[in-house]
């Protein structure tokens, strides 16, 4: 099965199955003397796993890293950084009675189509228990990030079953209001109407989606290889291949379309020796380089495939159609704990990118 690894000059590899013994991941390219502790790793895994709320998944895992290799005195060494997470909390019985009968919604389907033969268990390799691996790589990113520009990378959840955040939220807002509250929104008004909606679809054996936007401040200018590898082109790559992640916008976005150019173009104008943008339309990139402004994404997540209530499908042994109702411990809606997961994933772009621009130019200034 290729496809596992991710980046060119930082390059992320996720390994391990739902109910398998564990989930890890592997990180080559981290330049060493990078200043990191199991706690910086460990804190983003606290923020990404189950069972912290009635909005999530009842499962109990402490997600607690255990770093192999790479990390010696609390520092890069440079070398192969690998990382593992014990899966402890695991019930399959739930599964098994489903093993020939995919899930609407699921990758049960196409993994069978594909391969013949898959671990039917929690979903297996297609679970967004392998976000474990995503997460513990974007630790390791944003640090380095930080390190190398100041950056930073923020996620909040603007919309959740059809109830929107307001429109102009601040980057203080967001620092200050998106992890005080079960939904992650850093309107605490809209957040309490969010977790309403959730407990009505939870109650009704259903479940709700929403959108997901995760911005990086203090980006350099001049990040993204044209032609193929635009900078957008590879977050795009990067969001889209989270599990639940079923459109990708950035900057404007599709909103783009309906606009006149004279209202998308961003204008340039003169700040000390800088050249700044007066608006922010294009969302930080521009023919697929950075430009220094904040770099602005949003993701549509769909709703949690997992529900109780009664849908149709077929026993794909016995070649006749059934009816399901799937039982188990689900995230009534995603975008709570996706929020950590697109955060690292764009973390992880932008540190691949961030080492591969070092070669960019003889004369490169900071």
């Amino acid at each position: 099965m290729p496809g596992n690894s991710f980046g060119e000059a930082f390059r992320v590899t996720t390994w391990g199955e739902s109910h398998g013994r564990a989930v890890g991941v592997v990180v080559d390219g981290c330049p060493a003397g990078l200043e990191i502790t199991k706690e910086d790793i460990q804190r983003e895994l606290d923020r990404r796993k189950p069972g912290k709320s009635e909005f999530v998944s009842a499962r109990k895992e402490e997600d607690e890293v255990e770093i192999l290799s790479g990390i010696f005195q609390g520092r890069t060494l440079g070398t192969p950084i690998s990382m593992l997470v014990w899966n402890r909390d695991v019930d399959s019985k739930p599964y098994e009675p489903m093993k020939s009968i995919p899930r609407p919604g699921h990758a049960d389907i196409t993994y069978t189509l594909k391969y013949g033969f898959r671990d039917y268990r929690g979903g297996g390799r297609a679970s967004a228990r392998e976000t474990v691996g995503r997460v513990a790589a974007g630790a390791i990113a944003k640090r380095l990030l930080a390190a190398l520009h100041n950056t930073e990378i923020l996620g909040h959840v603007v919309e959740i079953g059809g109830v929107r955040a307001r429109e102009g939220l601040s980057v203080e807002e967001i620092r200050r209001n998106a992890e005080r509250n079960a939904v992650r929104c850093a309107d605490l008004n809209a957040a309490r109407k969010m977790e309403e909606r959730i407990r009505e679809a939870k109650a009704s054996g259903d479940s709700v989606g929403g959108i997901v936007e995760v911005i990086a401040l203090n980006v350099p200018a001049g990040l993204g290889e044209p032609v193929f590898d635009k900078l957008d082109a590879d977050i795009a790559k990067a969001l889209m291949s989270i599990g639940a992640v079923k459109g990708v916008e950035i900057g404007a976005g599709f909103q783009s379309a309906r606009m006149l150019g004279s209202e998308m173009n961003d204008e340039f104008f003169i700040n000390g020796k800088k050249v700044r943008m007066k608006t922010n339309r294009a969302g930080g990139i521009l023919g697929g380089i950075s430009t220094g402004e904040p770099i602005i994404c949003r993701i549509a997540v769909k709703p949690t495939p997992s529900i109780s209530k009664k849908q149709q499908s077929v026993d794909i042994e016995r070649m006749e159609e059934v009816e399901l109702s799937i039982k188990g411990r689900h995230d009534p809606c995603i975008c709570p704990r996706i929020v950590p997961v697109a955060e690292a994933m764009l973390a992880i772009v932008l540190a691949d990118h961030a080492l591969r621009a070092r070669n960019a130019r003889l004369n490169a200034k900071e």
